[in-house]
């Protein structure tokens, strides 16, 4: 049974993923900053007769928080076939170039960026024993520069000096581990869960959380023959899924 780790599993796209994968068989890990509530969200999914999950304490900000994770993760399995980096954070509504708080950006970029980075960096050996081990950088459309700087996008009027760079950021991370990882199985790929109805938004889109968490969970079953290194979206290219960085 394949084994996987979702940060942030606890609610939303996070906690749906946890779902379809235990429905295609993964042995799951919910990782979820406060335990309580990632117990809650595991006896939700054992309530619908889906056993194969326990919830991970684990603060993607916190070094001793991911070591400690690690260290428990380690005493449950010698190998841990995906990794979904989901955990994130908006940071302000607003986030002006020129009078963003420095403080908030920091705090945004330690999230969605450092976050990844050192949980990454925690659990890759764990998974080099697995025939094919996949990491899933859950993105977003906006950290496109490609498109940024389009005015026929229909996201170019969305811009914000916190959230969208620090998914630049971790769309460029993504390239750098895949290629550091291209002579092994490891398939590496940034995924665009899309503009989606959530929480983190307000409820604000107009996707569905079955349907955004469905492209990561795409991600997290490639084959070995799979891409690795690209960033996938639908939202940004319905026609092909590859969007421009």
């Amino acid at each position: 049974m394949k084994t996987v780790l979702i940060t942030g599993a606890n609610r939303s796209i996070g906690f749906e993923a946890a779902r379809q994968l235990l429905q295609n068989g993964y042995y799951v890990y919910l990782g979820s900053r406060d335990l309580q509530k990632g117990q809650q969200a595991v006896d939700q999914l054992q309530a619908e007769g889906l056993s194969q999950v326990e919830p991970i304490e684990i603060d993607v900000t916190n070094r001793a928080s991911i070591a400690a994770a690690r260290e428990t993760l380690g005493q449950k399995t010698q190998v841990l076939d995906v990794l979904i980096n989901n955990a994130g954070i908006l940071g302000g509504m607003s986030q002006p170039a020129l009078s963003s708080s420095i403080d908030m950006i920091k705090e945004v970029f330690e999230t969605n960026v450092f976050g990844v980075i050192e949980v990454t960096q925690a659990f890759v050996d764990l998974m080099r024993p697995s025939p094919e081990p996949r990491i899933v950088n859950v993105t977003s459309g906006l950290g496109s520069l490609t498109l940024h700087t389009d005015p026929s996008w229909k996201y170019y009027a969305v811009k914000g000096a916190a959230y969208m760079p620090s998914k630049t950021a971790l769309n460029a991370y993504t390239v750098m581990l895949a290629y550091e990882l291209r002579d092994t199985p490891f398939k590496v790929n940034a995924v665009d869960p899309g503009y989606t109805a959530t929480d983190f938004n307000h409820h604000s889109g107009p996707g569905s959380v079955t349907d955004a968490a469905a492209r990561l969970v795409k991600a997290a079953m490639l084959g070995p023959d799979g891409p690795t290194s690209q960033f996938f979206s639908d939202d940004n290219a319905p026609e092909t899924g590859i969007s421009p960085w």
